[in-house]
């Protein structure tokens, strides 16, 4: 996978990887020289005491040094340009891949995972082309090239290189082995304490209201020692890369001196040779080095690569339609016909052999208890899950077969846990129609009863709201979403129970202005209350995934059982208060 992604997400680089490989190309070949120029001035003008000879290749190593440092650094530049680019595409190419997931996948993943494939993953194979490009296209030209010049200068002593190589891959490679899948958990536990963090942040209100900071801490400090336990496992398998490295590169050294000084002594090599050869060596076991870096870097690389290909090879089961349908004829009639619904692995479907008929102009309410698959029907109408059996009907065209943006385009959903974004009242307001009026603003805010206390915010409508709404209360925030909803206007409404935190007066008005200003649009209520739902010009009884009942208010007192017992049980508890 790792391969596949750096293929595809690189092609558009071409160019620029290309001309890192002619200036580090550069860079290898003068690193490669000067050895050989430094040891015709030890053996030819400090021997003959040739002081213009030694000016003169002293002058061409100067030269050279300087033409390496302009080709590193250029190297260097345009490797980091393509890295970047590259993260940039990639990050891009998850984030676009999950947003086209349905429900059934963002769950499957479990948002946390899927914030440290987009973030930490990426930037865990991004920096692996970043260090490719400046070390490793260097790496295999030096180690050749090295051995290649080390042979020419004294071929008696290549023998060193034949075991001190060898040596070194098969150390580094034994610890690479085992940091491999210590990798592979320690970005799963990343994922654990990303969503710990995630559950404490959003769940703030409830630890302190239940007193629980220390349990809280706990678990968090117990995720945090996982991830420090398994860092610390493959940081103590680094911690002897470097010196085995070490090792090898000074014992390698000490025998090229040792056997070197014999060959001198006889007369078969000169000292400039020795020198030469000595950094030759050098040369050699520093790229193995550089490449051992690297190998540090591609095992974890791999592993993020591997989440991230899972992530973009997952398509999405709700599948856009092959020629979608782009019109429809009608305003919004909304028809079920024997739909049934089953979570994968499921023993059994949450939904079975539903159908209503959902009618413009008219309020359909939806009731039921906990569990009753209310949620999970009014998911269906916009298509956030399929359904597995059946048909879901706008204006007698399937949802399957209508194009997504028209869908979406006609549908205004208010969902049970409503959620604001950072930014301001406005900006939330607009997110559905940006180009939308003041007055259209100060509209929708008076059918949802939210005019008031924007309008005693101390910026109105350019009050800020914090991440997720926090700073607003929970009837606040679901007022201002039903506004959102409204400044769409969209031809069928969905409220999924959107009015349970507020009191009977707020939801009453509230009722009552949706139905002079949603301009005869369709409207799907999902309520727990009777009270929301009472004047609702038919209403569906749902218990374990089936319409039990279905009818007026009054004409469900009478036929059904389980709407007396949702009655009866609020009129009780209304009475006892």
């Amino acid at each position: 996978m790792l391969w596949k992604l750096l293929v595809h997400y690189l092609r558009p680089y071409r160019r620029l990887l290309a001309a890192v490989v002619v200036f580090q190309l550069a860079q290898s070949i003068a690193s490669l020289y000067l050895p050989t120029l430094n040891a015709d001035i030890i053996d030819e003008g400090v021997a003959r005491g040739d002081t213009g000879y030694i000016l003169r290749v002293g002058g061409m190593m100067l030269l050279i040094t300087f033409a390496q440092i302009v080709c590193s650094v250029i190297a260097v530049y345009f490797g980091a340009k393509a890295a970047m680019a590259f993260g940039r595409d990639l990050r891009g190419a998850v984030f676009s891949r999950v947003g086209v997931f349905s429900e059934q996948e963002v769950t499957r993943f479990g948002a946390p995972s899927l914030i440290t494939r987009s973030t930490n993953d990426v930037q865990q194979v991004q920096m692996l082309v970043l260090m490719t490009s400046t070390l490793m296209v260097s790496a295999p030209i030096l180690s050749i090239g090295g051995v290649i010049m080390a042979i020419r200068q004294d071929l008696e002593l290549s023998w060193l290189i034949a075991v001190s190589v060898p040596v070194l891959l098969v150390a580094v490679g034994l610890i690479i082995v085992r940091m491999v899948p210590l990798f592979r958990v320690m970005q799963e536990k990343i994922d654990t304490i990303n969503r710990v963090l995630r559950e404490q942040l959003t769940g703030i209100r409830v630890i302190r209201a239940f007193v629980r900071e220390d349990r809280e801490q706990t678990r968090f400090a117990a995720a945090n020692e996982d991830v420090t336990d398994y860092a610390l496992r493959a940081g103590r398998l680094m911690a002897l890369m470097f010196p085995i490295v070490m090792l090898v590169l000074n014992v390698s050294s000490v025998a090229v001196i040792w056997f070197g000084a014999f060959r001198i002594q006889d007369g078969s090599m000169q000292v400039g040779t020795l020198i030469a050869f000595l950094s030759y060596l050098m040369q050699i076991l520093m790229a193995v080095m550089m490449a051992t870096f690297m190998a540090v870097m591609i095992p974890r690389a791999t592993v993020s690569a591997d989440r991230i290909g899972e992530v973009l090879g997952t398509a999405s089961s709700v599948v856009p339609p092959a020629n979608p349908v782009n019109t429809t004829v009608g305003h919004g009639e909304l028809e079920l016909l024997d739909v049934g619904f089953a979570y994968p692995g499921a023993e059994q479907p949450v939904l079975s052999n539903v159908s209503f008929l959902a009618r413009s102009g008219q309020t359909t309410a939806i009731i039921g208890s906990t569990g009753s698959g209310k949620t999970t029907l009014v998911n269906l109408l916009p298509r956030l899950f399929d359904a597995t059996s059946g048909g879901v009907l706008v204006d007698g065209v399937d949802v399957r077969e209508l194009n997504p943006d028209l869908l979406w385009g006609q549908i205004g959903l208010v969902p049970q846990k409503p959620y604001l974004f950072s930014g301001t009242v406005r900006s939330n307001l607009q997110y559905g129609k940006p180009d939308a009026t003041e007055e259209e603003l100060w509209r929708a805010l008076t059918i949802a009863q939210a005019r008031d206390f924007v309008s005693e915010m101390p910026e109105g409508l350019d009050s800020p709201i914090a991440q997720g709404g926090t700073n607003v209360s929970g009837g606040q925030r679901q007022r201002l979403a039903i506004a959102r909803a409204l400044v769409k206007r969209p031809e069928i409404y969905i409220f999924d129970d959107s009015f349970s935190s507020l009191d009977l007066a707020t939801d009453a008005r509230l009722r009552a202005a949706l139905k002079t200003g949603t301009d005869g649009a369709t409207m799907i209520i999902v309520a727990q209350r009777v009270s929301t739902i009472v004047d609702a010009d038919q209403i569906l009884v749902l218990e374990d995934g089936r319409i039990v009942g279905a009818g007026t208010h009054h004409e469900l007192l009478e036929s059904s059982e389980t709407y007396q017992e949702i009655v009866s049980s609020q009129l009780t508890a209304e009475e006892a208060a």
